[in-house]
């Protein structure tokens, strides 16, 4: 199953990308426009103003076609820079080409509808209120057009005034309603546009979660199968070892230190046995058995009793706290297997010493194992929790973490590590415990 996901690095050279295109149909549109003014109606524009101005935006296309060109990342900050630039770019050219009466004003709109899809609403705004207060100023201070310098000599200031009644006011009040439209304008897309886009990018990234989640579901699948296939093959050998060791004991009753040895393998063999059983144990029924309440210290201590069985060369300091009573949860096999792959990740990486410490309360448990290894490579580091990736060559199967990973999230908590100051790996343990709490119990 192909995964197609986009980083915020990508979607941020494909919004600049866009504003590449946009500002070449930005450029086409003035120079058509200067053109078509000119051969038509004859209107003397300022060209010096337009030549600038289409200089300054085709300099700004050719550094955005650099950047793309590049494989450093990009970034929304960029984007809004170069937003920014493009409407000091339109502000400076209506400046200069007759102010807010200028027929292309409402191109302010673009740079503000590409923020609104593409930028956080923080930035959105700023682009907006910046759209507004240029469009304002432009009401006060620009050049006129040449079509608006018209020869008023011989004539009486009566007939100036009886002009200006009769043109110049339907006139004002046909610029200020664009100006309040264009007010209002902007207003609609920097709310509604940008939360059009917001729910847009949050539809896209609830379905690569969706699609991350199928995938991770597919491969606990597939790990199940094997899991359960191998159970069923590994029956008959651990059978025939577990027969083979005690007739070995028998044999060495009278060599101690042998007979110990071979106590010990008989354990372990023991404890494969047990957790073949519990694999192909069918689901329903485990999730009874496992439904029984529990004390969470007596859970935690339970766990920690289990484990050191299983290593007995590696001492462990625990230091538990909470609150008392200790709440009651429901026992979940899945979850004391997640916190054992931790314990044998961390007496993998230090054989000699681990440390935990826990503390809970009526909302969360929280924990930390600390080994004292050689700590976490920066490549280890990012890898860290993905399937079949170990460090342990050929004594691992690189799924201890990435399950522990799995089952910690199904109950909404989480693992992290890191290097810790003083030496070693700490990982971090967090578990909400309202999915697992049983109301109104708690241990006496």
């Amino acid at each position: 199953m192909l995964i197609e996901t986009h980083t915020p690095q990508e979607v941020a050279a494909q919004n600049l990308r866009r504003l590449f295109w946009l500002r070449t149909l930005m450029i086409a549109v003035f120079g058509i426009a200067s053109l078509a003014a000119y051969a038509i109606y004859g209107i003397q524009l300022p060209m010096p103003a337009i030549f600038g101005a289409a200089a300054l935006m085709i300099a700004l296309n050719a550094f955005s076609w650099w950047r793309l060109s590049r494989p450093a990342s990009t970034s929304n900050l960029e984007l809004l820079l170069q937003l920014l630039l493009d409407m000091s770019i339109l502000t400076g050219l209506f400046y200069a080409t007759g102010g807010y009466t200028n027929p292309f004003v409402w191109m302010y709109l673009l740079p503000l509808t590409i923020a609104a899809v593409a930028l956080p609403w923080r930035h959105t705004w700023l682009v907006a209120l910046l759209a507004v207060a240029c469009y304002s100023g432009l009401m006060f201070w620009y050049q006129p057009l040449p079509m608006m310098q018209m020869d008023m000599s011989g004539m009486s200031t009566e007939d100036m005034h009886r002009m200006h009644m009769q043109n110049g006011s339907g006139f004002s009040i046909h610029l200020l309603g664009m100006w309040a439209g264009f007010v209002v304008s902007a207003g609609v897309i920097a709310f509604f546009v940008e939360r059009m886009g917001r729910n847009l990018r949050e539809y896209d990234r609830l379905i690569a979660e969706a699609r991350e989640k199928t995938l991770e579901s597919e491969r606990m699948l597939a790990l199940g199968t094997l899991a359960t296939a191998a159970a069923h093959e590994l029956g008959t050998p651990l059978a025939t070892m577990a027969v083979v060791a005690g007739e070995m004991a028998d044999d060495c009753a009278d060599r101690p230190q042998l007979a110990e040895s071979l106590t010990l393998l008989r354990s372990q063999i023991d404890r494969c046995k047990q957790i073949l059983t519990s694999i192909t144990a069918s689901a329903g029924r485990q999730r009874a058995e496992d439904g029984r309440g529990q004390a969470l210290d007596d859970f935690l201590e339970q766990i920690i009793l289990r484990w050191k069985d299983t290593r007995p060369a590696t001492r462990l300091e625990c230091r538990m706290n909470g609150s008392t009573p200790a709440p009651s949860i429901a026992v979940d096999r899945t979850l004391g297997q997640a916190l054992t792959n931790l314990l044998d990740n961390a007496a993998d990486a230090s054989p000699d010493r681990i440390e935990v410490s826990g503390h809970w309360d009526s909302v969360e448990l929280g924990l930390d194992i600390r080994d004292h290894g050689s700590g976490l490579a920066p490549d280890v580091a990012r890898k860290a929790g993905t399937p079949f990736f170990t460090t342990k060559q050929d004594q691992g199967m690189g799924l201890g973490l990435y399950l522990a990973r799995l089952i910690l999230e199904r109950f909404g908590g989480s693992v992290a590590l890191e290097n810790h100051s003083q030496g070693g790996t700490l990982t971090h343990v967090r578990l909400p415990l309202g999915n697992l709490l049983l109301k109104g119990k708690a241990k006496a």
